[in-house]
């Protein structure tokens, strides 16, 4: 099989799995302790922990803390209802879903347009009230990249604080300036079921799920330390390698773009991660192809909104058609993508795309 599907997630470093079995540790050993047990083997689960926070801390801002959750989605809940309180919530057409729905759910939510190249420009009105304005740095379904710099300047010049979804970032670029940083670790080959908030020092947060009082008062419940150690590992390994991750992807897109040539890409060229490229070909059938196609893993859209039947609200927000929009693919690819499962990949996709468009 061919996995392009680094957006929905990415494959598990061995690095990550190696720090995570000593972690796994059953009856006879040392690694199974509870992190928030005094004894000695909590506190080397605790040890396990904290190093964790700093290698996570080490590809964030400065100035803020690192708060474990159980993924991205928890992380921006505690975001965006440990903040707003009574006040209004502005967030970009594009969001995760995530974002989109949270904020949907407190009933006070202004959208941010966007234009046809994907981004959202800084030139809108927020509206009066306020409190929370979230702009992911990179999007999920089309990667493109957001002007997160002028939108944390207007955040401040309107009191309100400024979230950033970096979820498809993290470990790939340099990260935006924010107020709070949401990211998960699946998407920088770690482990699933892990992410973090990060806050900005000076920025208080309201408690949104009560218990045990763990990670420093806000998310309670016991932390896995072989999540979290998997995660550290990872997001050191991602810091390591950034460079060489970066000069592989270029190399990935180049070569993709050629072989793709004869579809339309969906968002800008420029300001996107190229690791993301999502494509269309006019009155293709994508259900049919993913089934002519069985060998390459790769996606209809947002893997949190495929198997829906709608067509994505991206891509619809980008000014694409229905028709558009469910004829388009999205191919991820990343750190352990060759070359080769490129260029076999290309080759099995245009065949099907080709067989479909010859087809009465």
């Amino acid at each position: 099989m061919i996995y392009l599907d680094y957006q929905a997630t990415t494959p598990l470093a061995p690095e990550a799995r190696e720090e995570m079995l000593r972690w796994l540790d059953g009856p006879g050993g040392t690694g199974f302790g509870n992190p928030h047990s005094l004894h000695r083997m909590g506190r080397m689960a605790r040890a396990a922990i904290e190093l964790a926070r700093e290698q996570v801390a080490a590809l964030l801002p400065s100035g803020g803390r690192v708060i474990f959750t159980s993924g991205a989605t928890e992380a921006i809940n505690l975001a965006i209802r440990g903040t707003v309180g009574e006040g209004a919530v502005a967030i970009s057409a594009i969001e995760h879903a995530a974002v989109l729905d949270t904020a949907l759910s407190l009933g006070r939510c202004h959208r941010l347009g966007v234009d046809g190249e994907g981004l959202c420009r800084p030139d809108q009105a927020l509206p009066e009230g306020t409190r929370l304005v979230a702009v992911m740095q990179v999007n999920n379904e089309i990667g493109t990249t957001q002007p997160t710099a002028e939108w944390l300047r207007k955040a401040r010049e309107n009191n309100a604080f400024f979230l950033c979804d970096a979820v498809q970032a993290y470990g790939k670029l340099p990260l935006a300036e924010a107020d709070l940083i949401a990211i998960s670790a699946h998407k920088f080959h770690g482990p699933k079921g892990v992410g973090a908030l990060w806050v900005r020092d000076g920025v208080e947060l309201r408690e949104v799920q009560t218990g045990g009082g763990q990670e420093f008062g806000l998310r309670s419940g016991t932390l896995s330390p072989a999540l979290i150690a998997g995660m550290g590992a990872a997001a050191k390994l991602a810091n390591e390698a950034l460079d060489s991750d970066a000069e592989h992807v270029e190399t990935l897109w180049s070569r993709a773009r050629a072989l793709f040539g004869r579809w339309t890409l969906n968002g800008s060229a420029e300001a996107r991660w190229h690791g993301n490229l999502n494509i269309r070909r006019e009155g293709l059938d994508v259900a049919r192809l993913m089934s002519d196609c069985r060998k390459v893993m790769f996606s209809a859209g947002s893997a949190c909104a495929s198997g829906s039947g709608r067509p994505s609200h991206v891509l619809k927000a980008i000014g694409l058609s229905d028709g558009q929009a469910k004829s388009s693919i999205r191919l991820g690819f990343g750190r352990y993508t060759t070359l080769a499962e490129i260029e076999e990949a290309a080759a099995i996709i245009n065949t099907a795309a080709d067989a479909q468009e010859m087809a009465p």
